[in-house]
């Protein structure tokens, strides 16, 4: 088989600013990563496709909380919006790489797997919530939700209100990884883990069980590429390279690292906690649990990044990046 190569596409690759956040716009984004994904795709290389939901979740909430206070619908648990988004963009996602496809004259499906996480039920994140998710609330609204769900946790965000946080727990397995690699072995792009995956833990009888929680979309493509022993892990997302000093007039990109020198970089500081930072130790998870090579970089880059002409690529330990 050709070379795996898991894909964690980022939120510019479906929501480029806030100027465009509609159905119609999301596709316009995709369709044009799309068109570098499939680069890489006839460049040789059999891709898993992943992406991020986090925007796409907050719209389901706010009309979930619309439609019931205006027609007394039923909410849509948190656990449910993320399998609709799965549904949503990976429907998207798919039809855009089926008519690229089409276009290149590849004979080759995509398809979309609903996936679920199984996360441990005793994770620490689960005492203590830290993911806003939702609008912001006021007090008085606050004090309502907490009546009819007396386990929500809601927290003061910056004096602008209040918002409901969730628990983001580490991803333990793909429940349905066979599926996927059986579908890979067949000659099929997938669509998987979309926003982190479905977060379910097992009950005392070993059946599933849907959680509200948020699973971080990059550690969750970072497990599948470890579980389907994928030899590269890629991260796109907003920038060509990883950066030094983001930002500043001493900013320093990043071109090839080890391990070991990442980890340093780490200690010192360098990258941001809401940002860069879990994408970085995305790919040292992958590359500690037997992976070779991670690359970050921007969609339009890709192609170039897969030929060793830009982005950030981190080496594990055992394998010495070419200069």
């Amino acid at each position: 088989m050709s070379k795996l190569v898991v894909l964690a596409i980022g939120g510019n690759s479906l929501i480029k600013d806030e100027q465009h956040q509609t159905v119609e716009d999301q596709y316009q984004a995709i369709c044009e990563t799309v068109e570098h994904i499939v680069d890489i795709i006839e460049d040789g290389y059999e891709v898993i496709v992943t992406h991020g939901n986090g925007p796409q979740v907050g719209f389901i909430l706010r009309r979930s909380e619309i439609a019931q206070e205006k027609e007394n619908m039923h909410p849509v648990p948190l656990v449910n919006c993320g399998a609709d988004t799965q549904g949503s963009i990976g429907y998207q996602i798919q039809q855009a790489l089926d008519n690229e496809f089409q276009k290149r004259g590849i004979t080759k499906k995509a398809v979309t797997i609903i996936t679920q996480v199984e996360v441990e039920k005793d994770d620490p994140s689960f005492l203590n919530p830290t993911k806003p998710i939702g609008r912001f609330y006021t007090e008085g609204e606050v004090s309502n939700l907490k009546k009819q769900y007396p386990r929500w946790i809601f927290v003061n965000d910056a004096g602008r209100g209040y918002r409901r946080v969730v628990s983001s727990p580490i991803p333990k397995k793909i429940v349905e990884k066979e599926i996927i690699e059986l579908l890979v072995k067949n000659g099929y792009c997938v669509i998987a883990a979309g926003g982190g995956g479905i977060p379910v833990i097992r009950d005392n009888q070993g059946k599933l069980e849907g959680i509200d929680a948020v699973i971080d979309k990059d550690y969750a493509s970072s497990l599948l590429a470890s579980e389907l022993k994928a030899d590269l892990f890629v991260i796109s997302t907003a920038v060509e390279k990883v950066c030094m000093n983001y930002g500043k007039p001493n900013e320093k990109p990043l071109d090839r690292l080890t391990v070991t020198e990442t980890r340093k970089l780490i200690e010192e500081g360098h990258f941001a906690p809401g940002s860069m930072l879990p994408k970085i130790k995305a790919v040292l998870s992958f590359l500690e649990h037997g992976g070779k090579q991670g690359i970050i970089t921007s969609p339009e880059y890709l192609r170039m990044a897969f030929k060793g002409r830009t982005g950030t690529h981190i080496f594990s330990d055992l394998v010495l990046p070419s200069t």
